[in-house]
């Protein structure tokens, strides 16, 4: 039976790198988002390595999550891979944090990621068993200034992915976390804007100060996260379970 993976945030970036991967596996794959232009404009850029299928839907919408799994299993078949990676970012001093910017990095990154493992984990057991694989962030493992609200989503993607890894094993799902440092991709992008903008410094200033992160001193790219999703969802790793897996150059050793 083909393999059917659910992306969500699929359209650009990492996750769009991971449902080119996928499909070239010979997966069948399903991206989602909340814009449809980018999600089409993905699906006719990549339906030549295979049958991928886009579904408009906000991640920290229960209903619409509900409609989505149900959806896409309906008619691609049953989920047997899912690829948490929709997330947003943002950053603040606390004294000027508000209490929305607060509930927004938590409800996309820790309530959505909750909504569909939810969704996906019910007929996985059914099916006898699945890969859930979050995409959370090196933010997950340790702190950094003035992104709070995004640091503390990150670490409750982490606290979820170990809790449903026990919760899940017997139903032979597995839950792993991908915990990259910053990658190039556009919302790195909008990082180095916010940067900018709030600091006066030059772009490649800005770039500066998130590679010094990096003991590589080099960002991540979209591909390194794209292989180590392709290796989670193999029969090499079907023993790794509840695992953060860094992909980060040595920053969080």
């Amino acid at each position: 039976m083909t393999q059917h993976a659910l992306i969500t945030g699929g359209a650009q970036g990492v996750g769009r790198a991971v449902a080119e991967r996928l499909l070239d596996a010979g997966f069948t794959v399903t991206i989602t988002g909340r814009n449809a232009e980018r999600l089409d404009e993905a699906v006719t850029a990549l339906s030549g390595r295979g049958t991928i299928a886009s579904h408009v839907a906000d991640v920290a919408d229960e209903d619409a999550v509900t409609a989505l799994f149900e959806a896409a299993s309906s008619e691609r078949g049953p989920i047997t891979v899912l690829v948490n990676n929709a997330g947003i970012s943002g950053s603040a001093p606390l004294s000027r944090m508000s209490a929305d910017h607060f509930d927004e990095m938590m409800s996309v990154n820790a309530r959505g990621l909750f909504l569909c493992c939810r969704a996906a984990a019910g007929p996985m057991g059914k099916a006898g068993g699945g890969r859930i694989i979050n995409i959370a962030s090196t933010a997950g493992l340790k702190g950094y200034a003035y992104v709070a609200a995004y640091v503390a989503s990150k670490h409750a993607a982490v606290g979820l992915t170990r809790a449903l890894a026990l919760e899940l094993a017997s139903k032979k799902i597995t839950v792993n976390a991908i915990c990259p440092g910053f990658i190039e991709t556009p919302m790195t992008v909008q990082t180095i804007r916010n940067i900018v903008k709030q600091t006066g410094r030059s772009e490649e200033e800005a770039r500066a100060e998130l590679v010094k992160f990096n003991p590589q001193k080099r960002l991540i790219e979209v591909d390194e996260i794209a292989d180590t999703v392709l290796w989670l969802t193999t029969d090499a790793a079907r023993s790794v379970n509840g695992q953060t897996i860094a992909i980060d150059g040595g920053e969080s050793a």
